[in-house]
């Protein structure tokens, strides 16, 4: 796939011939240029974190909340985008005794 160097705009064949044509400002070009494999590599930033059992407790923000299943009062808690943009954040919380995680569809 080529594409204009004028308009960025996507080349295309013309019908029963070698050019390749912009639609939007009629650059040509002959298509039997011979193409070059191109690898890009770049570092991709993840949205999720991997907590362990016990990671969290010292970085992540505590708030009051009553464990589900110890009954412990104090939890870490952190947010993510588990859905489509267009719906809220979910909530996750990690209760400090027991490590039991849960979520709040907020």
């Amino acid at each position: 796939m080529k594409f204009c160097p004028n308009c960025d705009i996507r080349l295309k064949k013309t019908s029963g011939s070698s050019i390749l044509s912009c639609s939007k400002c009629d650059y040509t070009e002959d298509d039997n240029a011979k193409f070059e494999d191109q690898k890009i590599s770049e570092e991709v930033q993840s949205d999720f974190m991997v907590l362990d059992e016990n990671e969290g407790k010292d970085v992540l923000p505590t708030i009051e909340i009553e464990c589900e299943k110890c009954g412990n009062n104090q939890a870490v808690w952190w947010m993510l985008q588990t859905r489509s943009a267009d719906e809220p954040t979910t909530q996750f919380y990690r209760c400090t005794k027991c490590s039991y995680t849960w979520r709040n569809y907020a």
